[in-house]
């Protein structure tokens, strides 16, 4: 509904969104994977839908669709109606092939970046007309993008952002180009006065993706201390992001579309708690 894409393509998308997360290692016996274009909480979403309007007041607090997702008078009347959606799926009721009746009052726990905050307010503020549990939200942080803090990931600027697609050589060359550096202008200022920690995109990296927390303080230490050069936390950080995506790759090669469809169909899941 924000973007100008066929049905096939939305569901083309979401299956390759499910193949990266089925390669995370998501297990099967555990894991209900579901679209908002085929699974989307039945009554309850209309019950939700029925205790939402546009200049809603709760608990002292006004919740206005507009102001909260930017919808104007002139936009489709299906971004109204989506918020409804994404709140249905806080409520175990929504998934009757994997809950019963009297896990109604079960809380939810649901990971989202910063951008997804939104729907989820509205949900708590209309959550004690339902009778449920207000959802809990553990929100994860953003990459930075390569260029740094002050910049944004964009699809359209490929060189923004390491993905999961990228080759070594593309990795390499992205970040040894584009990441932005926390150095010095030159060698000699930079062994006096070492880097600045906060605002290097290279650490910010190696903050997420370095498995070893003795070597990261070690890095740490060393470039701020100006005894590590920029060039070799970077290098450092092409040697981790290559290895890490090229593990992504060869496992995600053994992700078919069987599995995708194991891993969405509507079935028990026994084991999901055991």
């Amino acid at each position: 509904m924000w973007k100008n894409l066929t049905i096939a393509e939305r569901k083309r998308l979401a299956h390759e969104n499910a193949k990266d997360i089925i390669t995370c290692g998501f297990d099967i016996e555990k894991t209900f994977i579901f679209t908002d274009f085929s699974y989307v909480g039945g009554s309850l979403r209309f019950t939700i839908i029925v205790n939402i309007n546009m200049n809603m007041r709760n608990a002292g607090m006004t919740c206005i669709l507009k102001g909260i997702f930017g919808i104007s008078p002139e936009d489709q009347i299906g971004k109204v109606s989506f918020p409804p959606v994404q709140a249905a799926q806080s409520f175990s009721s929504s998934f009757p092939h994997l809950f019963h009746d009297n896990d109604d009052h079960l809380p939810c726990l649901i990971p989202c970046a910063i951008d997804q905050d939104p729907y989820f307010r509205m949900t708590c503020d209309v959550t004690p007309k339902l009778g449920f549990q207000k959802p809990s939200l553990i929100e994860s942080r953003f990459f930075p993008a390569l260029q740094g803090e002050s910049t944004k990931m964009s699809a359209s600027d490929p060189n923004s952002a390491i993905y999961v697609t990228d080759n070594s050589k593309q990795i390499k060359a992205k970040v040894n180009k584009y990441a932005f550096s926390g150095g010095q202008d030159t060698v000699e200022l930079h062994r006096e006065l070492g880097a600045n920690l906060d605002v290097d995109v290279s650490i910010k990296y190696l903050n997420f993706f370095l498995q070893d927390d003795d070597e990261l303080e070690h890095i740490k230490k060393e470039y701020k201390a100006g005894r590590m050069l920029t060039g070799e936390v970077k290098q450092r950080l092409i040697e981790v992001l290559s290895e890490l995506v090229a593990r992504h790759q060869r496992a995600r090669a053994q992700v078919t579309e069987e599995m995708v469809d194991a891993f969405m169909a509507i079935r028990p899941l026994p084991n999901m708690f055991g």
